[in-house]
Formats: C-alpha cells, structure tokens, sequence
C-alpha cells in the first residue's frame, strides 16, 4: 500500500518514511503544501498523513481540494495544534483521524491501520483467487493450504495485483505503486520482481494465476 506524507519538518518526515517503509508501505514525502498538494491529485494513494501548519498552502486548503474533486483517499492529521477546535475543523473537513504531535509510532500504525480497514478498497482484509489467499492486514499468503514465504516488496506486489483482479496492470503503473520512483526508462525492475513472485505463488502449482500481457504488464485472476 502506498502512502503520502506531506510533512516540512524534514526529521520528522524521515522518521515517517524510515517506519512506514519497515512496516511495509511504499512511502512518497513532500515537505511543502504545494508538492504535497500536487502529488495527492495527481497519484493514488491508500492514505495521505498531513500536517497542518505547511509552508505554501496549509493542510486545510489541501484537504478541502481533495474532497472538492470528490477523492475518498483517507486522510490523516498529524499536527502539532492540538485545540479541540482544531481537531473539529480536520474532522469536518474530511479528515479519517487526527493525531497531535509528539506521537508514538506505534500509535500512528495502529491509527493507520484501523483507518485501512474501514474504506472502501480498504473492506478487503482477505482475498480469495483460486487456492490463493491473501490476508492484507496479517500480511499472510496461503496457496493450496500452505504458507508462501513472501519479502515484503513481493507481498505488495501480489497484493496490488490482486486487489484489482482481472485488471491488466501496466510496468509503468506497477512501479509508481510499488516503488518509490518512476521507472518510465526502466521498468525491468518489474519483470524481475514477477519472475521471482511467480517462483513462490505460480511455479510449486498446476493451475497459473499470474499472467502476462505481451506489451503491456501484469494481471492476476483464474482462467
């Protein structure tokens, strides 16, 4: 899953990305309210963490610009104005949560997590394709009764791919999702990537779940 921070304090924001990234989310950082702005309109996201007090425009303006082109991402306020006034106004806002600064890391996974589960992509806690299941929050994957041993780039790579079954993912796409830089150039990190995911879900079993698509990409789904 990939998330979005849009955060100026930049040791904050590599503590942000440094844990997140150890627990298994691809993480995009912006330190000022218009890249952060930028970014939240223009990529998908799985959840926006968001500040409130961002030089250039403020997470308020950000967020009312989300929901005024009726994006559903979820968003998360990490901020340091702690006012009751101020937690109302994120929460009217659109806001999932809202969390005041200083914050425990563990606090703020358990917060995200809780909002993951709740949306509308996010209901999928476990996927079933075939003998394949997928457990999205346990971070578990069986196939045919047995535990597949996954890395937690290859779980975020099978779990994009199942999460829009019988969708052809495209190289570029697949790498904006699961990496945390555009491989317009060089999308043969992907291939690598899914010859080794292929080697753990497809390759120990008869009936072939993943497939490609001359030219295009990648899709998951029974035939």
């Amino acid at each position: 899953m990939r998330i979005l921070v849009v955060e100026d304090e930049i040791k904050t924001s590599a503590f942000l990305r440094k844990g997140l990234r150890e627990s298994g989310f691809t993480v995009d950082v912006a330190n000022d309210g218009e890249e952060g702005l930028d970014l939240a309109l223009s990529r998908e996201y799985d959840l926006i963490i968001l500040d409130v007090m961002l030089p250039g425009v403020d997470g308020w303006q950000i967020i009312k610009r989300i929901r005024g082109t009726k994006r559903d991402t979820p968003v998360l306020f990490l901020t340091a104005r702690d006012a009751v006034q101020d937690r109302i106004k994120g929460l009217e806002l659109g806001a999932d949560d809202y969390l005041v600064k200083p914050f425990a890391f563990s606090e703020l996974l358990a917060r995200i997590r809780t909002i993951l589960r709740r949306g509308p992509v996010r209901t999928l806690e476990l996927i079933r394709i075939a003998d394949l299941e997928i457990d999205l929050m346990g971070h578990r994957v069986m196939r045919g009764g047995k535990r597949l041993d996954l890395t937690p780039k290859e779980f975020a790579l099978l779990s994009l791919l199942a999460r829009r079954t019988g969708e052809v993912l495209t190289r570029t796409r697949i790498a904006e999702r699961i990496w945390d830089i555009d491989f317009e150039s060089d999308t043969n990190v992907v291939d690598v990537h899914m010859r080794r995911l292929r080697a753990k879900v497809d390759d120990p079993f008869e009936h072939k779940l993943i497939h490609t698509v001359r030219g295009v990409g990648y899709v998951l789904e029974e035939r």
